[in-house]
C-alpha cells in the first residue's frame, strides 16, 4: 500500500471512529426517539422547529395534495405539531409517477472517483456535481490538491436499462482554479475541469443543488443514497432507509451502504440533497472492538465490507454551506462559487450576495464578438443574456450557451457550433453600474409590486373572494398556524411553490426588469452597451433569455437597416405580462416587421415565462414551444437551448 493510500484509508478509520464515538454519545436521545414514536404511533418524530419547517417546505413546494392537506385539517386543529406530522406522513407515503425519473435525474450528476497510478485505476469514493463545475465529496477522499490531481472522475458508469454496463465519460479535477476542504466536516469542493469539448460536466450530465435552508428533512422520513460501493457500478439505495437521529453537524440514519459510498448524496424523497454520506457506526462487543457480520472480531485484512453496520452518518448540507459561506475567495473562485446559486446562500446573506461594482465605466467587462468569416460570413449567431451575470467571464458565459445548444443539436441530428463563432454582448456589469448610480424613480418600486403581483395573479393565487366558503377550510388555507401557510399569501412565496425556484431569485429578477423599463437611463446604458458588440450587417439569428428578451424586443428598433432577422429566439420570457410589454420601446405587443421567424419556447414551472404562451398577448405570428426543464433549473437557458426542438429550429436556419 501507498502512502497516499495508507493515508486516506487512516482518514476514513478516523472518520469512522469519530462517527462512532458521536452514535454512542446520543444514546439518549435515540431512546427518546423511540418513546415519541410509540406515543404518536408514527415514525415521523423532531422538534417542533423542524417539523414547522419541513411541513413549511412540502407545502409551499406543492409535494402534498391541496385534498390531502383539507382532509388531515378536517380530522385535526389545522394548527396543531400532530396535523403536521402526518403532512409529513403523507408526503412520505405517496409518491409521484415521477419519483423514478427524477430520482435518475439526480443519480446522472453521481459519480466514481478512481485513483490514478501507473496506468491502473482503484476505485476510491463517490462525488456528485453540485454546480456545472464544482463537485463534492469527502474530506478522506480527496484530502489535499496533489490527490484531486491524482484521481479520474468518471460519470455513466452503471448499467442501462438492458443491464449492458455504459461507455464512461472522463474529467479530470482543476484543484488549482478551486479548492476547499475541511477535515472535521469532512468534505471537499474541488473544480472539474471541462472534457476535450470544453463543455463543463455539470452542463452535460446535470447537478444536484445545496440548499440551505431548513425544512428538508425531519427523523422517521425516507432517505435515498446514490453512490459506488467498493467501486462497483453506480448504484441507489432507496428500501428500508430513514433518518434516525439529527446532531449539530451530521445527521444519522440507516441505510444498505459500503465503504466506496464515502462521498454519495443522501437525498430525501424529493431528491434535494441532505447530507454528504461520509463514515459507517460499526457494531462492537463490550470491548469496544469491531465485529462483523458473523459475529466474530473483525480485523483489518477482513476488508471494510465485512463489518456489521449499524448505522451511518452524513454532514448536514446546510452547515456545510454556512462552512463554505464563512471562506474568502478571490473573484474568479467567488464566481465558480456563486454558481452554487441562491439557494445554497443563507436567506440573511441573500441581500449581500450581489459582488461589488466598479463605477468606472472604463472597468466594466464588454462583450465578444463573433469570427467573421463564420458560417459563410453570411450569417451570424448573437447570445442575449438575462439578469445577475455581473461579475461573471463573458467567455465562459458564451462557453456554457453554446454548450446548451450543441446539446441540443446533436440530439436533433444538426453539426454543432464553435462558440468563438457567436456574437456574447454583455451588459452585465453595465446594468448594475446603471442601477447602483440611477436617483430614485417614483414610479419603479409600482411597476416591480405590480410585475409581481401580475405573476402571482396568472400562477393561480386566490384573492379573498377566492377561498373555500367552508370557514374549517377558510381558516386552512388562510392560515395552518400562520407560520406554515401563511407563506402561500405572499406574492413571491406563491410564485415560488408553484415554480421551484427560491423567491429571492424571482423577485430579483422582476426587480432588475422593472428597473430596466422604467429608467430610460438603465434601459439606455443597456442597448449601448449591447449594440457595441452586434454585427453591423447580413443576417442575424438572435437567441435571448429571460430579461434578455425584454431588451432584445428594443435592441430590433435600434439595429442598423443592412442587418435582418431571420429567427427570434425568445427563452424564459416575461414578454406576456401587460406590465412589460405595455413598456416597450414600441409601446405594446406589436410584433416586430423586421423579424422573419419567432420561436417562443418556455417551461410552465418558469415564473419569469408567467405569461407564457405569447400568441395570447403578441397574436398568432409567431411559435410557442413549450418544453420540460428540471424543476431546480426552469429558467436556466442551457436547459431551453438542450432541447432538440428548440436547437433544430436555430441549426436548420443557421445551416439553410
Amino acid at each position: 500500500m501507498d502512502t497516499e493510500t495508507a493515508a486516506r484509508t487512516t482518514a476514513w478509520h478516523e472518520q469512522m471512529d469519530a462517527a462512532s464515538r458521536r452514535f454512542d454519545d446520543t444514546e439518549a436521545q435515540r431512546d427518546e426517539v423511540t418513546r415519541l414514536r410509540a406515543m404518536s404511533e408514527s415514525d415521523v418524530v423532531d422538534t417542533e422547529e423542524q417539523i414547522l419547517a419541513r411541513a413549511d417546505r412540502l407545502l409551499v413546494t406543492g409535494e402534498v395534495p391541496a385534498q390531502a392537506v383539507i382532509e388531515l385539517g378536517r380530522q385535526d386543529p389545522v394548527d396543531s405539531i400532530r396535523s403536521l406530522e402526518r403532512v409529513i406522513g403523507v408526503a412520505n407515503e405517496l409518491q409521484a409517477a415521477n419519483f423514478l425519473t427524477r430520482g435518475a435525474r439526480a443519480a446522472a450528476a453521481v459519480a466514481r472517483i478512481s485513483m490514478a497510478d501507473n496506468g491502473r485505476e482503484v476505485p476510491m469514493g463517490t462525488g456528485s456535481m453540485v454546480s456545472p463545475h464544482l463537485l463534492l465529496t469527502n474530506n478522506h477522499v480527496l484530502p489535499t490538491r496533489g490527490a484531486a490531481e491524482s484521481v479520474v472522475i468518471e460519470f455513466r458508469a452503471e448499467v442501462d436499462i438492458d443491464n449492458v454496463p455504459n461507455v464512461t465519460v472522463r474529467y479530470r479535477l482543476a484543484p488549482d482554479d478551486f479548492f476547499v476542504t475541511d477535515k472535521h466536516l469532512d468534505y471537499t469542493v474541488v473544480r472539474v475541469a471541462p472534457g476535450p469539448d470544453g463543455v463543463a460536466p455539470g452542463v452535460t450530465f446535470g447537478w444536484n443543488p445545496l440548499i440551505a435552508k431548513p425544512g428538508k428533512i425531519v427523523i422517521g422520513e425516507a432517505m435515498n443514497v446514490v453512490g459506488h460501493p467498493s467501486g462497483r457500478l453506480k448504484e441507489i439505495s432507496i428500501r428500508h432507509n430513514r433518518l434516525d437521529l439529527q446532531l449539530d453537524h451530521f445527521l444519522h440514519y440507516v441505510s444498505d451502504t459500503e465503504p466506496g459510498n464515502s462521498g454519495s448524496p443522501v437525498f430525501n424523497d424529493q431528491w434535494e440533497v441532505v447530507a454528504l454520506h461520509h463514515a459507517g457506526v460499526p457494531k462492537k462487543d463490550d470491548q469496544g472492538r469491531v465485529l462483523r457480520k458473523d459475529g466474530k472480531l473483525w480485523q483489518s485484512g477482513d476488508g471494510d465490507d465485512a463489518i456489521d453496520w449499524i448505522a451511518n452518518e452524513g454532514v448536514r448540507v446546510s452547515v456545510l454551506l454556512h462552512d463554505l459561506g464563512s471562506r474568502e475567495f478571490d473573484p474568479a473562485q467567488r464566481v465558480l462559487l456563486d454558481e452554487l446559486g441562491v439557494a445554497a446562500v443563507a436567506p440573511r446573506e441573500v441581500a449581500t450576495a450581489r459582488p461589488a461594482q466598479t463605477s468606472a465605466a472604463e472597468s466594466l467587462v464588454r462583450g465578444l464578438r463573433g469570427r467573421s468569416t463564420a458560417f459563410g460570413g453570411r450569417r451570424s449567431v448573437l447570445f442575449l443574456h438575462g439578469r445577475g451575470q455581473q461579475g461573471r467571464d463573458p467567455v465562459e458565459l458564451r462557453r456554457n450557451w453554446t454548450a446548451g445548444l450543441n446539446k441540443g443539436l446533436t440530439l436533433a441530428g444538426l453539426s454543432p457550433i464553435d462558440p468563438a463563432d457567436v456574437h456574447f454582448p454583455f451588459y452585465g456589469d453595465q446594468l448594475v453600474e446603471s442601477m447602483d448610480t440611477r436617483e430614485a424613480v417614483d414610479s419603479g418600486p409600482a411597476l416591480y409590486e405590480s410585475l409581481v403581483a401580475e405573476a402571482a395573479h396568472r400562477a393561480g393565487m386566490p384573492d379573498a373572494g377566492d377561498l373555500p366558503a367552508d370557514p374549517r377550510e377558510h381558516e386552512l388555507f388562510g392560515g395552518f398556524g400562520a407560520v406554515v401557510l401563511g407563506r402561500l399569501h405572499d406574492q413571491l412565496g406563491w410564485i415560488a411553490a408553484r415554480s421551484g425556484l427560491d423567491s429571492a431569485l424571482i423577485g430579483a429578477i422582476f426587480k432588475d426588469v422593472a428597473a430596466y423599463l422604467d429608467d430610460e437611463r438603465v434601459r439606455k446604458g443597456v442597448l449601448d452597451t449591447v449594440l457595441a458588440d452586434v454585427p453591423s450587417e447580413g443576417e442575424l439569428i438572435l437567441v435571448s433569455h429571460s430579461l434578455g428578451t425584454v431588451v432584445a424586443m428594443d435592441l430590433l428598433t435600434q439595429l442598423p437597416r443592412e442587418l435582418t432577422v431571420g429567427l427570434l429566439v425568445t427563452a424564459g420570457s416575461p414578454l406576456g405580462m401587460d406590465g412589460v410589454y405595455r413598456r416597450l420601446l414600441t409601446g405594446g405587443p406589436s410584433r416586430p416587421e423586421r423579424v422573419g421567424e419567432w420561436l417562443n419556447t418556455w417551461y410552465a414551472g418558469d415564473p419569469i415565462a408567467i405569461g407564457c404562451p405569447l400568441r395570447q398577448a403578441w397574436g398568432p405570428d409567431l411559435r410557442d414551444l413549450p418544453v420540460e426543464n428540471p424543476k431546480e433549473r426552469a429558467h436556466d437557458i442551457a436547459e431551453y437551448l438542450a432541447h432538440a426542438a428548440v436547437a433544430a429550429t436555430i441549426g436548420h436556419t443557421l445551416f439553410a
